[in-house]
């Protein structure tokens, strides 16, 4: 009973269900493709990939990284539910300021999509007594009633605030997560301390959907983890009994889901004393791959894709058709997730196909990255180490060309290169192999978890040219 589990990746927003003998955590999945990840498990405590809901959304100039971007922004804070039948997934992207509502009879798809007229902030979707309700919003929480096709707000319907935390300093509340249990209507949310930044899990609570919404904090702990809190998430019930599944702020490696269990007293959430945590168990969200004819799940491209310049065979070969001032505009940038505390990669790169001016590696990829890779100019071919540490507001993505670390130049078109990170210190330090092995290049750099990207730092792969597009890069041997 006593016993949390925490994950050391960045899978924020968590909603979970349990249906069928299986617990499924959906996931914020923000600009990266395809999106709205679900993860499964028996025990809550081993949890494997599962599916993805969509390969892609509007397809606009910003979402494939023609003209713009959409990071820190598309898909954010999604609702998992089963009703009927049907799972039904709903989310608001902020980039289109549009609600998607996703249907299917199975969590692998195929999944229908249609739109909620409105944006609903950190969405929840009530399904009761043959209606369906959003709760919604930041500071003031709102209810609202749909119509019968679930098109927009029902005309006469439901459309009240439920809860109100104005005069919040820092976070107000909001990640609403709501349920119907013994007729009376649940409410979990995460704001923060009023004295300081710490996150605190509220719970209100009503007899109807017309009355008055009851309560404040249930959890404010952070079960000796990390010193930020643990909040955002809802509760599920299960063969594991009720737990209630949150996130912690945990640095550059990202949001870290906990799990934690409770029991119900007097038609409250308590939580004992002695908690244990045990590191849950993840399969086939990361690892090794050699991309011989295709690429393995657990890989989400950086935007949408431009598979005209995307191939599979013995490696993963990508083509730039654009001019790029840094990294973060790189099309067709291939990433996955990485994980705490400690976790490196490997991968060769052939850069025979590049024009002057091109770079393509591996790297640290967040707001402020690492990368190390190779180049190619008029003298032939060199390693480099590029690294940003971005100096604008914490919302901002730099414009600006990367540091360069240290180049070192190299015998033949091909190199091998190592990112290692270690989130105790929240550094990456690169690497290049050699004769006699690996030998690092550049200084360790700081990450920082930053809200210019709002997702923890990822391997990735990329090339972008800085001269003129059309060289062609090709990664192989990827290993975790």
């Amino acid at each position: 009973m006593n016993k949390a589990f925490h994950f050391n990746m960045d899978i924020p927003d968590p909603d979970v269900i349990f249906h069928g003998g299986f617990y499924y955590l959906i996931t914020t999945t923000m600009h990266f493709f395809p999106g709205g990840e679900i993860l499964r498990s028996a025990d809550l405590k081993h949890w494997e990939h599962y599916s993805y809901v969509f390969e892609k959304l509007e397809s606009t100039p910003s979402q494939t990284l023609e003209d713009g971007y959409i990071y820190g922004k598309g898909m954010w804070a999604p609702v998992l539910r089963f009703h009927d039948g049907i799972f039904y997934v709903a989310f608001s992207s902020n980039d289109m300021n549009k609600t998607y509502l996703y249907r299917s009879e199975d969590l692998k798809g195929p999944w229908k999509r249609s739109e909620i007229k409105g944006f609903y902030h950190d969405l929840s979707m009530l399904f009761d007594d043959g209606k369906v309700y959003l709760v919604y919003g930041n500071t003031d929480i709102h209810l609202t009633e749909l119509n019968d096709d679930l098109t927009g707000p029902a005309e006469g319907g439901i459309d009240r605030v439920i809860v109100d935390d104005s005069g919040n300093p820092r976070l107000g509340l909001e990640g609403s997560h709501i349920y119907k249990i013994d007729g009376k209507y649940y409410l979990f949310m995460i704001h923060s301390l009023r004295d300081r930044w710490r996150r605190v899990e509220a719970m209100y609570v009503a007899d109807s959907l017309e009355g008055e919404f009851v309560g404040g904090d249930i959890f404010d702990n952070d079960l000796g983890i990390r010193d930020s809190g643990i909040a955002q998430g809802g509760i599920v019930k299960g063969p594991m009994g009720d737990h209630l599944i949150m996130f912690q702020d945990s640095g550059a490696v990202g949001r870290l889901p906990v799990v934690v269990p409770f029991e119900w007293q007097d038609g409250k959430p308590v939580f004992e004393d002695d908690i244990t945590v045990e590191e849950a168990e993840l399969k086939g969200v990361c690892g090794s791959d050699d991309f011989e004819n295709g690429h393995e799940d657990f890989w989400q491209f950086n935007h949408e894709p431009d598979m005209s310049l995307v191939k599979f065979d013995n490696g993963f070969h990508v083509t730039t058709d654009k001019v790029c001032r840094n990294l973060f505009f790189a099309k067709n940038t291939l990433t996955q997730k990485t994980l705490g505390p400690v976790c490196e990669a490997v991968v060769t790169v052939d850069g025979s196909a590049l024009n002057d001016g091109d770079l393509a590696g591996l790297s640290a990829f967040q707001g402020d990255y690492a990368f190390v890779g190779i180049t190619k100019g008029p003298e032939g071919f060199a390693a480099v180490m590029l690294s940003n540490t971005s100096k604008g507001g914490i919302w901002d993505l730099t414009e600006e060309e990367g540091d360069v670390e240290e180049v070192v130049k190299i015998d033949g078109s091909s190199l091998t290169v190592k990112v290692a990170c270690d989130f105790n210190k929240d550094q990456a330090t690169c690497f290049i192999k050699c004769a006699d092995g690996f030998r690092q290049i550049g200084m360790p750099h700081d990450l920082r978890f930053r809200l210019d990207h709002f997702t923890g730092a990822r391997f990735a792969l990329s090339c972008f040219s800085t001269v003129r597009p059309g060289g062609t890069a090709v990664f192989k041997n990827f290993r975790i």
